[in-house]
């Protein structure tokens, strides 16, 4: 496989609503800074590299970016960065997905998650540093499993009033999703999920497919290693079926998880311009049935 010329368009696509995106996407999380997320000690990125990986995303046929207000370091915004890059006017075909619900101060340290009144004011501050009049997916980042329905009515009521076109649901659960669609209707689900993260969510990833609902994994590399990004260490099962493909272990696990059904989006982040154009290279990997068992026994033996 040569990554520098296999587009976004070999991962197939899927409708967010009435939005088609490629399957494969791009994370805006680590354009900010080198090293972990959110760090307070984290060395912002080359502000010329971050626009330069936008951009070449867009060449490389990537549509879909995901990304938040709370995404900055010390001196970068991924808002900022995106609506410099790609703004001016933005392609026709790229869907820019958002989160709200967290927030920091300029300090970068958390906030409480914002109620209904205040997710209003979330929504205004990513129009602005995005530049744009409307958001064309929110997804409501939710922390533990308490009701939902207050701070989804009032993003339902922002899309009612033209400000976002539709609605998503991040790190949620079943009981979440059928709540949030008796309100509005849901385009996608962001959960953690990949080769041995989070398997319990495998049922949950198929109805999300029966309901046509996307479903978004975060940390689909990362794995344990969350914020940090990879380990470093991978499973020999996994090295083994990249070196029978030329590829490497990230681009194993983001095909294994784009072979768990046609409405799995993956949205890897990254920085690097390397690592961008292999992980758009990666939907283009097709495994056998014999590695995706092989896989799937990992899997399910890692917790």
């Amino acid at each position: 496989m040569n990554p520098q010329t296999i587009t976004a368009a070999a991962s197939g696509t899927w409708t967010l609503g009435d939005l088609s995106v490629h399957r494969i996407g791009l994370g805006a999380m680590r354009l900010t800074q080198s090293g972990e997320a959110f760090a307070a000690d984290a060395a912002p990125r080359d502000r010329g590299r971050a626009i330069g990986v936008l951009r070449r995303a867009v060449e490389l046929g990537v549509n879909h970016i995901d990304t938040a207000a709370f995404y900055f370091s010390s001196l970068r915004s991924a808002n900022e960065l995106i609506n410099r890059a790609l703004g001016g006017p933005y392609p026709d075909d790229l869907v820019i997905s958002t989160k709200v619900g967290p927030g920091r101060d300029p300090s970068g340290e958390w906030l409480p998650h914002a109620g209904p009144r205040e997710l209003r004011g979330q929504v205004e501050e990513n129009l602005r540093q995005l530049g744009r009049d409307h958001l064309d997916v929110v997804n409501l980042r939710v922390l533990g499993t308490a009701s939902i329905a207050e701070r989804f009515g009032a993003l339902a009521r922002l899309r009612d009033a033209g400000l976002i076109r539709h609605l998503g649901l991040s790190n949620v659960t079943p009981d979440h999703l059928a709540e949030a669609q008796a309100i509005a209707p849901v385009v996608c689900v962001q959960n953690p999920y990949g080769i041995g993260v989070r398997p319990e969510q495998d049922a949950f990833v198929r109805t999300c497919g029966e309901q046509g609902v996307a479903f978004v994994p975060f940390y689909a590399i990362a794995g344990a290693g969350r914020e940090s990004g990879a380990t470093g260490v991978e499973d020999e099962e996994i090295r083994a079926v990249a070196q029978a493909h030329g590829a490497s272990p990230a681009q194993v696990r983001l095909a294994w998880t784009l072979h768990q059904g046609p409405h799995v989006l993956a949205i890897p982040g990254t920085g690097d311009p390397d690592h961008l154009a292999a992980n758009v290279a990666a939907g283009a990997l097709r495994l056998s049935e014999a590695e995706l068992a092989l896989l799937d026994r990992l899997h399910h033996r890692r917790t």
